[in-house]
């Protein structure tokens, strides 16, 4: 390989036949007298542009260039060398770093020597060793295409905003589930808000037998294993609930604060004591029947009870997964979509209130397809306020234009699976950690499984890796009408 051009931090590299290179892979650009080296990723293979190939390919075409009887003539023997050039290669590079006395700087203002250059392939291991990712807690994301494992530390997640994104059946849930598990794994409190019930048998080996993490899985369901008692509630949570979720006016919101405070002073606060207080509550008739219909709301979630017993769930769950490492999976599968929204709001709500008061120390929160149950306005209030309170937030989602540009400003880890919509991939590449022509150039060509790793779980080298598999329970597969035919038909 031989230096050939370089324009701000993109250089490009003449490479031949007997050398390979890929996108995504790394050069070592070491200039001897210099004593520094360039790291560049590859992120376009082209043929090389040079003077008379294209006049070569044409004369070698069955129809081209003179008609000559019998064999082909070569006295000089040059055709080997023709072919040769001809399948010459110009390798795209991006610069990410540069190397003097064995430490890393992003500058990349000095030019190499093109005559002492030399240029050799650089294994992620050796790459990892010199960013300085140590791996005191790891985690082994998958495999890269030099057969070498990708791990990362998991101390790079905490106190992060990651997304997950991809398009359908890439891989994203099972990265989520390899992260989730390494986390608990390490004693982190990890919180799902599981859309589909693919998490809830994550304590369960792909052959349904338990496995080491069955103990520190807590399902709640809502209505059912999951529910809240009033008198547990705390008014400012049950507001949000009624203003966000529900949509209460604000002069509403105001009695609602005037009735609960009324029943709080007798100790009577049950469903049947506040259905009760609201219809007879001398207001205006608007205002009644808006906190009716609110009422009537919160009682057919069936999420609200006054029997305290049924109440201890969450409280419970949290407490043991703080002491030993766990994860609660909120299972929201077969919840309506405003009963969803009732329930994310409390638990956000009651995870701030935990955490404010230091009962919790910090939270994991896991979100699938966020845009579904989270309010616009949410957005920021997660990434920013909820962050300093101690929730470290993962968005997963195939649709990466729901989440909003400024959060992708904030990221510091993206895990992109393959994405062939430029438009999805315009989204993404407005990170702020992220270079727009690695993500188009590289995320589209990736085979399913396969994933982009970009930002601080990588100290900004973007890496591509094979997820490795999981003996995990799969609950998030496709069903399929035809596919007990096709065995039969097999």
């Amino acid at each position: 390989m031989k230096l050939y051009k370089k324009e701000g931090n993109i250089i490009q590299i003449l490479s031949f036949p007997n050398e390979t290179a890929e996108k995504g892979d790394y050069l070592l650009i070491e200039d001897t007298e210099a004593n520094k080296a360039l790291i560049a990723q590859v992120i376009d293979v082209q043929f090389a542009s040079i003077p008379g190939v294209l006049e070569e390919l044409l004369r070698s075409l069955p129809d081209g260039g003179e008609i000559v009887q019998g064999e082909d003539f070569d006295p000089l023997e040059i055709a080997p060398h023709i072919a040769y050039i001809q399948d010459a290669s110009l390798l795209i590079c991006k610069i990410r770093a540069s190397v003097e006395n064995e430490n890393l700087s992003p500058s990349s203002s000095w030019l190499p020597s093109r005559s002492q250059s030399t240029i050799k392939k650089l294994s992620i291991p050796t790459l990892l060793k010199l960013a300085g990712v140590n791996g005191n807690l790891p985690i082994v994301l998958g495999s890269t295409k030099d057969a070498s494992l990708l791990t990362v530390d998991a101390s790079y997640l905490d106190g992060r905003l990651n997304i997950i994104t991809g398009k359908k059946e890439t891989g994203k849930s099972h990265l989520s589930k390899l992260l989730m598990s390494n986390m608990v794994g390490y004693k982190a409190t990890v919180v799902v808000f599981d859309l589909n019930g693919e998490y809830v048998s994550l304590g369960m080996t792909a052959d349904g037998k338990r496995n080491a993490n069955y103990d520190k899985i807590h399902v709640l369901t809502p209505s059912q294993n999951f529910k809240v008692a009033l008198k547990q509630l705390n008014l400012h949570v049950l507001l949000g609930i009624l203003i966000h979720a529900l949509h209460l006016p604000g002069t509403s919101a105001r009695e609602f604060r005037r009735i609960w405070q009324s029943l709080k002073e007798r100790n009577s606060l049950t469903l049947s004591e506040l259905g009760d207080t609201i219809s007879s509550w001398h207001c205006n008739q608007h205002v009644r029947d808006a906190l009716l219909s609110r009422f009537h709301a919160l009682v057919n979630s069936g999420f609200f009870t006054d029997n305290t017993g049924e109440a201890l769930a969450l409280e419970e769950s949290l407490f043991k997964a703080k002491e030993q490492g766990g994860a609660v999976i909120l299972n929201l599968r077969n919840t309506s979509s405003i009963d969803r929204q009732i329930v994310v709001e409390y638990m956000l709500g009651k995870l701030v209130e935990l955490l404010t008061s230091w009962k919790l120390k910090a939270v994991f929160l896991f979100a699938e397809e966020a845009h579904l149950y989270l309010r616009e306005t949410y957005w920021d209030d997660i990434v920013t306020r909820m962050r300093h309170f101690g929730i470290f937030t993962t968005f997963i989602t195939n649709q990466p234009d729901t989440i909003r540009e400024n959060i992708y400003r904030q990221a510091d880890n993206i895990f992109l699976f393959s994405f062939t919509n430029e438009h999805d991939l315009d989204v993404v590449s407005r990170a702020a950690r992220v270079d727009a022509e690695t993500v188009r150039s590289i995320a589209r060509d990736l085979p399913p499984h396969h994933c982009l790793v970009l930002g601080k779980v990588v100290k900004d080298f973007p890496m591509v890796a094979k997820v490795k598999a999981l003996d995990i329970k799969t609950m998030g597969e496709t069903r399929l009408f035809f596919k007990d035919a096709t065995q039969r038909l097999s």
